[in-house]
């Protein structure tokens, strides 16, 4: 499935409504835009497997890019456009991009880029970008006839860059038209979560992201309506639910902490009955903030694991989860496999790298075969490994641990950050907060808990001893920071995962 289908059998209906302004753009506006935008791309000479390159903050013409990608077998890449000039042209060269739209405050970090050759097409959502084609101009003069051959395409999203440089992650194209189904998205959010033609969807995040492009691209493909944030905001968010009579909605857990942490009588000011699913990925959930919001919201809490690379998918339902607690589930996309350093099975219970079997090699990183191989199984290709660690119950769910990246070797104990965040997610005293190893002379490395204070709380000695006092009571003494630090603010994508390769340079000499 796929916009035309629904612009011919409900043209007016609302593909896009923008939340702060009510802007409405219809699926007959949508297919019209998306369609001589891609008859211009052919045009002007891309070929199936080329790469289009968008910049911009939340923008309603960001899907008419994006459909015209997807109907000529070209692929998307979608760029923070928060990056600085230089990170945004390393994306656009490492993706061969042969174009890139512009729009709104992507036009912050925009330049001509005459020096990079693959280069060759710059378009500007408006008329103020010097170098740059209006994208009136090309809606103007291209066809809106439909060809005879739409072949399907896809994205290449780039990693957030939590721990390291970021990648661009590249599937193989389905060999397939656009109108012909086969997408898992629409299978997974279609199925598992029952998103609909009916379905009123809130997304409350940057669009350059995975999951909110993807999701909203889903709802779209499925003739629902995608309600778009410029950004989030706790009550922002509320008020929007109950003003555009949400059912669906997608979120990353420092948005519930957030939500939470509203005094009660904002929270219970809007309503928000009309919600029937809300679902949460992007980042491990504490227990106890899914408790709350469970408590809060009601049984509509789903969540789902992936990552960028689609490698495998698990999803638990909130009927599962207070049996499994803690759990994202079991896989609908892939056969889990927990290994050893070697590559061995380890038993239900047991920590260690988690892989996906799939049937092919589902995805590789751009122009980077080494660090494609390195995700690989040592003796089966096909199942891969994005770095997180977890293990498996006797049933079969899927229990996360942490990064790998980030697990603190401490007098050669392994600790897990996330174990710790967990604990402090909800603290009254504490805003944000992220848990790192930090270099001990004695013990290699020693954890070290980076605070962002609650505006009420008074940072300090005697709050620090109180948090790690506070966390003796709750894990291990061994786990928990032998010291803490306040801080204004902690590194985070715009979606919420912090950025702890960052943090931890701050702590670390540079090698």
């Amino acid at each position: 499935m796929y916009p035309g289908k629904h612009a011919a059998s409900t043209p007016e209906k609302a593909a896009i409504v923008m939340a702060a302004t009510g802007q409405v753009v219809t699926y007959a506006e949508l297919e019209e835009r998306s369609l001589r935008i891609a008859n211009w791309l052919r045009g002007v000479g891309f070929q199936r497997g080329d790469t289009v390159a968008l910049l911009s903050d939340n923008d309603p013409r960001m899907f008419d890019v994006y459909w015209a990608a997807q109907r000529s077998g070209l692929y998307l890449t979608a760029i923070n456009y928060r990056l600085k000039p230089e990170e945004v042209q390393y994306i656009l060269e490492n993706s061969e991009a042969k174009a890139i739209f512009v729009g709104g405050a992507g036009a912050k970090s925009a330049r001509p880029w005459t020096e990079i050759s693959t280069l060759l097409h710059r378009i500007t959502f408006d008329d103020r970008l010097p170098g740059y084609t209006p994208l009136a101009d090309i809606l103007a003069s291209a066809s809106a006839s439909r060809p005879p051959h739409e072949p399907r395409g896809g994205d290449m999203l780039y990693s957030s860059g939590t721990t390291g440089r970021p990648k661009g992650v590249r599937a193989p194209l389905p060999r397939r038209e656009v109108s012909e189904p086969g997408d898992a998205m629409v299978a997974m959010f279609g199925g598992s979560f029952g998103f609909s033609s009916e379905t009123v969807y809130l997304s409350p995040a940057p669009l350059y992201h995975a999951a909110p492009l993807r999701t909203c691209a889903t709802v779209q493909a499925l003739g629902g309506t995608a309600v778009i944030m410029d950004k989030f905001d706790a009550e922002g968010a509320l008020a929007n639910i109950e003003k555009y009579q949400i059912t669906a909605s997608q979120w990353v857990p420092t948005m519930f902490v957030r939500m939470l942490k509203l005094d009660p009588a904002t929270r219970a000011r809007y309503k928000i009955s009309s919600m029937e699913v809300a679902i949460h990925s992007a980042a491990p959930c504490p227990p106890e903030v899914k408790e709350q919001m469970i408590a809060w919201w009601g049984p509509i809490v789903y969540e789902y694991y992936s990552s960028t690379e689609v490698n495998g998918i698990t999803v638990i339902s909130p009927q599962e989860w207070p049996r499994k607690r803690g759990s994202v589930g079991r896989p609908i996309l892939g056969k889990i496999h927990i290994c050893d350093e070697q590559g061995d099975d380890l038993p239900a219970g047991q920590d260690g790298l988690i892989y996906f079997e799939r049937d092919e090699q589902p995805f590789e990183y751009h122009l980077d075969p080494e660090k494609t191989r390195s995700t690989m199984h040592p003796e089966h290709p096909t199942w891969t490994a994005v770095g997180d660690i977890g293990h498996v119950d006797r049933d079969g769910y899927l229990f996360l641990t942490d990064r790998k990246a980030f697990m603190i070797i401490s007098g050669g104990v392994n600790i897990y950050p996330q174990e710790v965040e967990n604990v402090l997610a909800l603290h009254p005293a504490i805003f944000d907060v992220a848990v790192i190893g930090v270099p001990d002379p004695e013990m290699g490395e020693q954890v070290k808990a980076v605070v962002v204070p609650s505006s009420e709380a008074n940072p300090g000695p005697e709050l620090e001893q109180e948090i790690i006092e506070f966390l003796k009571s709750r894990i291990a003494s061994f786990k928990a920071p032998r010291s803490v630090d306040f801080v204004d603010a902690l590194p985070r994508t715009a979606t919420g995962k912090l950025v702890k390769g960052d943090l931890r340079s701050r702590y670390w000499p540079k090698k």
